[in-house]
């Protein structure tokens, strides 16, 4: 999810803009609200089930975008078939991994059994180290701190501790969260602060599982998100070797508990969290208590799919635009307050591939071809760990040395337009300078991520290219809104992160004006076409640590 999946509110916003709003640049289509409308509706309505990869939803997803696309004039630039020609997808394996019933997962103080209720005080993940069953009784628990091995920081959580047989307990975040300053950045969350991190060292240093401490400002999300995201069906990339990269055990815990179980081992949680924050941490075990987890796992190699529609270039084939979505969200899944079980994610991410779709008609019906292709890139499980676009990253269908650049669209303003935009991060590129400087021919300001401590850079689509050094951003509403400002956009973020955000109430809802995205896609449309009709390959800066990784690379560009 993009930074502005935590900036939305189901208010109606006039559809009006306000004199302060310029005119765009003469040559950049316009886009229908009404039709994003009707997309981002029939994407999120309870037929389609939440669409949830390999479910009856996937297949009506996939259906309807392809019918979209071909309406809009676009082609099929997806997996090569026998007779030579592009399917509209690109099979994606993926290892799909469900609790069998309902888990018997407990602790045990002094002696005394208190048994735990998934979905209240933990949140345990189906095994994703490959095993059929878990059976894990009596384990000692040991607190990590922030479970972080850093060399090039001196900094090491672990510090020779033996993890086999055990359960390691984390905080989320970086140790800089909480005073600003340090090691990792200060505020801006780094990779290890990430829980998919955490939970690849507990495999790295042996541990049988790992519990993740939830504390909602580090988080960036309540226990809701975290509940219904680990306690439904699990998926991952399938790995040679999966134990490799996950523990036999995943999970998160209340912090309201987590607490409770400190105190019962005569420790105190605060005391223990600043000691975490410096690099002379020890690994405490909590002296007494013990952890026991049972339950069945059914798990299958299953087959999901990215969508993939292409218009190719006119003098450059070879060079590729992307822009990106992913069109899956969380499926049905345990009920809410109203019993309401089908999670529709109308705004994360049906905007996104409503958009992904008014982008691929407005280049197919553009006077002219672009010089360079353009790839629309609908991605499936996003909500799973980025498990689409890693799989296309890691089997690109064109070239990532001549990959030009990422344009990434989630979870996207359905109200009225903004005085500004953002991206999920901040980091140092070409491709964000141009966003920048584009966007002023439109009036549009950039504001910089304001909740970098939230990690919304490691958790968007834009990321597994990046990674690979592919220039990326993911494209984020504003939030000073041309009617109400900067006090409606921040309305908007804290209700639909508590309320709606990976719940049952993101539904698509008739006040929605879309004129901020109908807006918002013609900079995205003047960035990706000014790109693909010239001759430029953005980079990063020089001291980014995806610069090497595009540099590597560039005899493919010469």
């Amino acid at each position: 999810m993009t930074r502005f999946a935590a900036s939305l509110l189901s208010l109606s916003i006039t559809l009006a803009l306000s004199p302060a709003i310029a005119a765009p640049p003469v040559d950049a289509p316009t886009f229908d609200p009404q039709r994003l409308s009707e997309m981002v509706k029939t994407l999120s309505a309870d037929d389609f089930e939440g669409r949830g990869p390999a479910t009856a939803g996937e297949k009506k997803t996939i259906d309807y975008v392809t019918a979209q696309m071909q309406a809009a004039s676009v082609q099929p630039g997806g997996d090569v078939q026998e007779d030579g020609t592009r399917a509209w997808t690109q099979a994606v394996p993926l290892l799909r991994s469900d609790i069998a019933g309902t888990p018997a997962l407990s602790v045990n103080i002094d002696g005394t059994p208190r048994r735990l209720t998934q979905g209240e005080q933990i949140a345990v993940r189906a095994a994703m180290d490959g095993s059929k069953s878990v059976e894990i009784t009596d384990a000692p628990i040991v607190f990590v701190g922030y479970g972080v091995t850093a060399p090039e920081r001196d900094w090491d959580d672990f510090k020779g501790i033996d993890l086999k047989g055990k359960i390691a307990l984390v905080l989320v975040n970086d140790p800089d969260y909480e005073t600003g300053e340090g090691d990792f950045g200060g505020k801006a969350m780094t990779y290890y602060g990430r829980w998919t991190y955490k939970y690849e060292e507990a495999a790295r240093q042996g541990a049988t599982g790992m519990l993740v401490i939830h504390e909602t400002e580090p988080a960036s999300y309540g226990w809701a998100t975290v509940k219904n995201s680990n306690t439904n069906t699990m998926f991952d990339v399938v790995r040679e070797n999966p134990s490799d990269t996950h523990p036999q055990l995943e999970g998160w815990i209340q912090r309201d508990f987590a607490v409770e179980l400190f105190k019962d081992a005569g420790l105190d949680f605060e005391t223990l969290k600043k000691q975490a924050q410096t690099r002379d941490f020890k690994p405490v075990e909590l002296e007494g208590e013990t952890f026991s987890a049972k339950y069945d796992v059914d798990s299958e190699v299953i087959t999901s799919y990215n969508i993939v529609g292409r218009i190719e270039g006119s003098e450059r084939p070879d060079e590729t635009v992307i822009y990106s979505a992913h069109w899956d969200h969380l499926g049905v899944g345990a009920p809410d307050a109203e019993g309401d079980r089908i999670y529709n994610g109308a705004v994360d991410n049906a905007t996104g591939t409503a958009a992904l779709v008014a982008m691929g008609r407005a280049f197919a019906n553009a006077d002219t071809k672009p010089e360079r292709s353009i790839v629309f890139l609908n991605v499936t499980a996003e909500e799973k760990g980025l498990l689409g676009t890693e799989y296309y990253a890691s089997s690109p269908l064109y070239p990532l040395g001549k990959t030009v650049a990422v344009l990434n669209m989630d979870a996207l303003d359905p109200h009225g337009p903004a005085r500004d935009f953002s991206t999920s991060g901040s980091a140092k590129q070409d491709l964000l300078d141009e966003l920048v400087a584009t966007a002023k021919r439109f009036d549009l300001r950039f504001t910089p991520d304001s909740s970098p401590e939230a990690g919304y850079f490691f958790r968007s689509d834009h990321f597994p290219f990046a990674k690979r050094g592919v220039p990326a951003v993911s494209f984020g509403s504003g939030e000073d809104m041309v009617d109400g400002g900067l006090p409606a956009g921040k309305a908007f973020a804290d209700e639909y992160r508590a309320n709606r955000y990976h719940q049952p109430a993101d539904e698509w809802e008739a006040s929605w004006t879309f004129g901020g995205m109908a807006r918002d896609l013609r900079l995205l449309y003047t960035v990706g076409s000014e790109l693909a009709n010239s001759d430029r390959w953005p980079n990063w800066s020089q001291d980014s640590e995806f610069r090497a990784a595009r540099d590597a690379s560039a005899d493919a560009r010469e």
